[in-house]
């Protein structure tokens, strides 16, 4: 998101780091200024690109219009609901859903579902076969990732918020894929 300091993409590109998902939009009325211009430089310097929106009690429609104004996802770009615990304005389960209806609707293809506690606080263990259709991508930090009931395993695991990188000044978050970088690369926006 804008707070991170990146300096050079191509350095994060030479470390190993195959994507970005970047912060786009919270809720109906805030787009990330950076989005667009670390969009250019990131896709410029090789890497697969992403966008998420952080999750906000308003209205879905607002939201998901705001995003996909801003996003401007094209068949490359990877999609997110970022659905964790927000203290000034909490999207419900039925909002989540019905935003990764709307986005599926939108652009023929299912997001990406960013959550950790806050899934597991609301879902408990039941199993959400909806929720759980989307992949995952975890937010857990530590040493071993657990998820919810409705997953078998994360599809991308965020396990630490103060990484740190070549091309980068200050802490940044760092995940984890289980697999090869080719099938992250097939995987990517799918």
């Amino acid at each position: 998101y804008h707070g991170n300091n990146v300096r050079d993409f191509s350095a994060l590109k030479a470390a190993g780091i195959l994507g970005v998902i970047h912060k786009c939009t919270q809720g109906a009325n805030y787009a990330d200024p950076q989005y667009a211009v670390r969009r250019k430089l990131a896709t410029d310097a090789g890497l697969l690109w992403g966008a998420y929106s952080f999750n906000t009690g308003e209205a879905v429609s607002s939201q998901v219009n705001e995003f996909l104004t801003h996003a401007e996802p094209d068949d490359d770009t990877l999609v997110c609901l970022d659905f964790e615990d927000n203290p000034h304005s909490q999207m419900s389960l039925d909002q989540a859903r019905e935003w990764l209806q709307m986005i599926e609707a939108a652009l023929n293809r299912k997001a990406v579902i960013y959550s950790g506690n806050r899934v597991k606080d609301l879902l408990g263990g039941m199993i959400d076969s909806y929720l759980g259709s989307h992949r995952l991508w975890l937010a857990q930090y530590g040493p071993v990732a657990k998820v919810q009931a409705s997953w078998s395993k994360q599809w991308l695991w965020q396990f630490s918020e103060s990484g740190r990188l070549p091309g980068t000044d200050g802490a940044i978050d760092l995940n984890f894929y289980d697999s090869v970088p080719d099938d992250l690369v097939t995987e990517w926006a799918s």
